[in-house]
């Protein structure tokens, strides 16, 4: 079902209204709302998992791989989308072994619809952009806690760059909401979007750098999906920005699998979950989901 503001935004936008066709017509043939060609990350091998939210394979090889220890590979996503990764990978699991510390609230808002659960959730404090998304530095210093705490745990850190809000110098209105109003503002060219989204990604990999040497372990850096820069759908080849839903071209779903080989592994140990959901203010999650542009 739409809601009256969705279908306005569809008769003033045709290009959005073409883009729902194209997510409609690929979840009926799928029969699933994530991309069933993906790898499932709980299947693959790491003590520590960290995450880059909507970063390219391909700039990430060009920016982070430079600065990086380790070896880069590459995975299929099962998300265009975070609510697709976190359906597609979590969904009827009790991961008691796996501590989640993110800047992102679509796990906290959809784990119970789709009945998971951690050993530990941590929302990570909105103190960049005026709320809207946190600092790299400070979740850093949340997995650098929960990794001293947790040590037999299976660890994910969930960064949120290089999405936007863009950090970096290339400051144009924050760089917030979906990417096609940012594309659209005064004097911004795509060009300029690909900057500020490649400076995004420059400050995350600087912090993750200096983190790295701190985690025990076999750590993976990866992505949840990607992005895209105007490229057109399918069947439809309606042009689009951002990640839209249930759309899996290549730019969204090959994502990087960069491997850094601890000296030690962890003694990995499932035991009962803490309750840290019980801290988090949900209303505040949804609302922060959606000043980032995602439809509620």
């Amino acid at each position: 079902m739409y809601t009256s503001k969705q279908i306005l935004a569809g008769v003033k936008n045709p290009q959005l209204l073409l883009s729902e066709i194209n997510r409609l017509y690929t979840q009926k043939k799928n029969g699933c709302r994530y991309n069933p060609r993906g790898i499932d990350v709980f299947s693959e091998d790491w003590d520590n998992l960290l995450i880059f939210d909507a970063c390219r394979f391909d700039t990430f090889e060009d920016i982070a791989l430079p600065q990086l220890p380790g070896k880069l590979e590459s995975r299929t996503s099962r998300a265009s989308t975070s609510s697709e990764f976190i359906r597609g990978n979590f969904s009827d699991k009790q991961l008691y072994d796996t501590v989640y510390i993110s800047a992102n609230g679509w796990f906290a808002k959809l784990k119970d619809d789709i009945n998971a659960s951690v050993h530990d959730f941590r929302f990570v404090e909105r103190d960049a952009a005026n709320g809207l998304t946190s600092k790299p530095e400070t979740v850093a210093d949340a997995i650098r806690e929960a990794a001293k705490e947790y040590p037999n745990k299976r660890l994910i850190g969930h960064f949120m760059q290089p999405h936007q809000p863009y950090l970096g110098d290339s400051d144009f209105d924050g760089g917030a909401g979906k990417l096609e109003r940012v594309t659209k503002l005064p004097d911004v060219s795509q060009d300029d979007v690909i900057q500020a989204y490649e400076e995004n990604l420059n400050l995350v990999v600087n912090e993750v750098d200096s983190l790295l040497d701190e985690l025990k372990g076999r750590t993976v850096i990866t992505a949840d999906h990607g992005e895209i820069f105007g490229q057109r759908g399918h069947p439809i080849p309606v042009k689009r920005y951002g990640h839209p839903e249930a759309h899996y071209l290549t730019d969204l779903v090959k994502v990087p699998w960069h491997i850094l080989e601890g000296d030690e592994r962890k003694d990995i140990v499932a035991d009962s979950p803490e309750d840290s959901m019980e801290e988090i203010d949900f209303d505040q999650v949804e609302q922060n989901l959606a000043d980032l542009g995602y439809t509620m």
